[in-house]
């Protein structure tokens, strides 16, 4: 598929979308037809913790820059073999977020992966929310739909109609890495952080869940993204192998996230290592993932999400292959 064939304003070829995130580094190789289709061709996360630190520090640790530098490496290696047969070959865009947002040192951190074959484009939250929306309500078209993309440094919530550009989105310095990082001192976590915790959460979010709420705008289907999500679908159905076929498009109840918030409070990083369905490495931060989603839930009176496989990976395609 040649990346020189186009038809209205799609252009279609082979792209590769790496989103490199404050715990995990992804990446989402596909095929984009002339009429905007998309079809995944290989998908790939490694938990790199890039931002340990970052929210206390302002600083990448050296430790965690050459862990996502060695996967990149690996990505890179990827896409070799995935080169069309035609020759030409794959579009590929990299951002990073939240922790490359807030670090002082985020410019070695481009330098390092420039040494690997990859420019990389550190976006502000807004066009993160964007394009967290893009790809999320792809699979809800014509529906109105508040899209959440909880992360490791930040939260993103955008409430628009699936395929149109968001009425409303807004990216919240709130994730399960910095609430885990600022808040729980104590394995397991002791109540009265958690306490402070939903607090300053509440705080965050309240006025302009509000100002949604007041808007009209949450009268519409919540979707939820990333590894939080897709954490809680998978331990609920105590996933042995994961299987996204079974995660895309889940329900998930407020019952659910309070559940399951309870259990993995009461256990330590250790003992959630063997919760089943859990990756280990989402251990340290899962329960503070899951806080996020249970005070949002708190605050909108939603009482039940749809999980999406489909996020910012699909957006920044989607964005890449359209001109």
């Amino acid at each position: 598929m040649s990346a020189s064939q186009k038809s209205g304003n799609v252009v279609a070829g082979r792209y590769a979308a790496i989103d490199i995130g404050t715990v995990t580094c992804r990446l989402f190789v596909a095929d984009v037809s002339s009429i905007g289709k998309i079809t995944e061709l290989h998908r790939d996360a490694v938990i790199c913790n890039l931002g340990v630190g970052v929210d206390k520090t302002g600083l990448l640790q050296p430790e965690a820059i050459e862990r996502v530098g060695a996967a990149i490496e690996n990505y890179m290696r990827v896409l070799e073999d995935l080169r069309p047969a035609d020759g030409n070959p794959i579009s590929i865009k990299a951002v990073a977020t939240s922790a490359s947002r807030d670090a002082k040192n985020s410019g070695d951190f481009q330098e390092r992966l420039a040494q690997a074959g990859l420019a990389l484009d550190i976006i502000p939250g807004e066009r993160e929310a964007a394009l967290s929306f893009a790809g999320a309500s792809s699979a809800f078209a014509g529906e109105r739909v508040v899209v959440l993309d909880v992360g490791g440094g930040s939260t993103e919530v955008i409430a628009g109609l699936a395929g149109c550009d968001p009425d409303r989105a807004h990216s919240f310095n709130v994730g399960c890495r910095r609430v885990t990082e600022r808040f729980f001192t104590a394995d397991p976590p002791a109540p009265a952080d958690i306490e402070d915790a939903a607090r300053w959460i509440d705080e965050e979010f309240g006025a302009y869940l509000a100002q949604l709420d007041s808007d009209g705008l949450l009268d519409a289907r919540m979707v939820a993204v990333a590894g939080t999500a897709t954490s809680v679908v998978s331990m609920r159905e105590k996933m042995e192998a994961y299987d996204s076929s079974l995660v895309h498009g889940s329900m998930v109840t407020r019952s659910d996230v309070d559940a399951q918030l309870a259990q993995l409070a009461a256990l330590t990083v250790e003992q959630r290592k063997q919760v089943v369905g859990l990756h280990p490495d989402r251990a340290p931060v899962i329960v503070a993932g899951v806080l996020i989603l249970q005070r949002i839930m708190q605050l909108t009176g939603i009482d039940q999400f749809t999980v999406s496989e489909s996020d910012i990976l699909q957006g920044i395609i989607l964005d890449c292959a359209t001109h």
